[in-house]
């Protein structure tokens, strides 16, 4: 291996033991890595010169000067995160944990394209990192969530059925052709930065975890061994549009018939509600319903649960998650909406697979995307192939 790359992989070496934010001395990253001392002590100079450690309290001293232990620094770089929705945006300027140092939200209207959106994402950054006193320079990385299939390879929606006009959009390339600094441009589906999001948020130690959205479609983010599984061409996960039986003969937005997501999101259930005669014009108003005690609304939210529940059978069976979490818009009247789940995954299922199950309601809400978002900037960033790139090139 030449000389550069090798000192190239030391300093990720050390600095992925670092990350924790967890102070260590010299000897402590020695030991861990196996590198001699002189090597140790060169690479953590190199990653204090790069701002991506500083030192922390000294450690006890066991006789002698205490020696001098060192931390991942926060605020060596921020992220821009966004969630882009459907009728929804959310921008926020966050350190390198993810804690938030800015945010704004605001209505816009994604079928208004690409252009009008991405350039309101662009303008807000730079009014957040104008407040809190950084700028383009200190961005390591940009995090973008979108409402549709997206292949993330490319960053590119691909044909999104609520986004005209977004199909094969080059987001990457646009975002940095309209920055003065280049920077990374992560893109992905608002289900799995999501997933991303809620994991950070409340289950850190779940390696098998799956978020389920509910709302205007329905999809899932998978983790599995604690990676996000996207599959090859990006769309793991999407179970709005596995088939379900009671559902044959129901048309769905994607050409086909019987698809969960046409029995069982927020417009399926308001078209159904009013079909029998009550008013419900967007799984909004299905919310607030359910939330006054209407009986119709209840029984139908409980049965999208059970018809959720019938395609996450046999996603337990697959995948073996420790948690499913479930968000999204229509999760507001999660109760009804779990237990109908609850139901029959519980039954249907092994239980070995269900022992240790839990399905929950998702604690992180509407802030799980935007987190989410920060969390697929920060970890490209911290990357060992995303240091050179957001951090200067490293010294050998």
């Amino acid at each position: 291996m030449p000389e550069g790359s090798t000192g190239r992989a030391d300093v990720g070496q050390l600095f992925q033991l670092l990350r924790d934010g967890v102070p260590r001395t010299r000897a402590e990253l020695a030991k861990s890595t196996g590198l001699a001392r002189s090597t140790v002590a060169a690479r953590v100079d190199e990653l204090m010169r790069m701002g991506l450690i500083t030192p922390a309290a000294d450690a006890v001293s066991t006789g002698g000067r205490p020696p001098s232990q060192f931390a991942l620094n926060p605020a060596a770089k921020v992220v821009v995160a966004a969630d882009l929705g459907a009728s929804h945006a959310t921008v926020a300027i966050t350190d390198l944990t993810g804690a938030v140092l800015s945010e704004h939200s605001e209505r816009i209207v994604i079928s208004d394209g690409p252009e009008p959106v991405l350039t309101w994402l662009i303008e807000s950054a730079h009014r957040l990192l104008e407040e809190t006193g950084r700028g383009e320079a200190d961005v390591a990385a940009i995090g973008i969530g979108l409402p549709g299939p997206v292949e993330f390879s490319t960053g590119q929606p691909v044909n999104p059925p609520i986004m005209p006009g977004w199909d094969r959009f080059d987001v990457p390339g646009w975002v940095r052709s309209h920055l003065p600094v280049p920077v990374p441009v992560l893109v992905d589906n608002d289900v799995n930065i999501s997933a991303l999001g809620e994991r950070a948020t409340s289950w850190p130690g779940a390696d098998h975890f799956m978020f389920v959205k509910v709302a205007t479609g329905i999809g899932a983010g998978i983790i599995s061994g604690g990676r996000l599984q996207r599959g090859a061409q990006g769309i793991a996960g999407d179970i709005g549009h596995v088939r379900v039986a009671r559902g044959v003969d129901i048309p769905c937005q994607c050409g086909n018939t019987g698809c969960l997501e046409a029995l069982a999101s927020g417009p399926a259930l308001a078209r159904a509600l009013s079909e029998r005669g009550v008013i419900a014009r967007s799984g909004g108003d299905v919310v607030e319903l359910v939330k006054h005690g209407n009986l119709q609304a209840i029984q139908a939210v409980r049965q999208a649960g059970r018809d959720i529940g019938e395609i996450l059978t046999a996603s337990v069976s697959l995948i073996n998650p420790s948690v499913i979490a479930i968000g999204g818009s229509m999760a507001r009247v999660g109760e009804h909406l779990i237990a109908g789940v609850r139901e029959i995954v519980y039954t249907r299922s092994t239980p070995l697979a269900t022992e240790h199950l839990s399905i929950v309601q998702s604690a992180a809400a509407d802030r799980a995307a935007v987190v989410g978002a920060s969390m697929l900037a920060v970890e490209h960033a911290l990357s060992p192939a995303g240091l050179t790139t957001s951090f200067g090139r490293v010294a050998v």
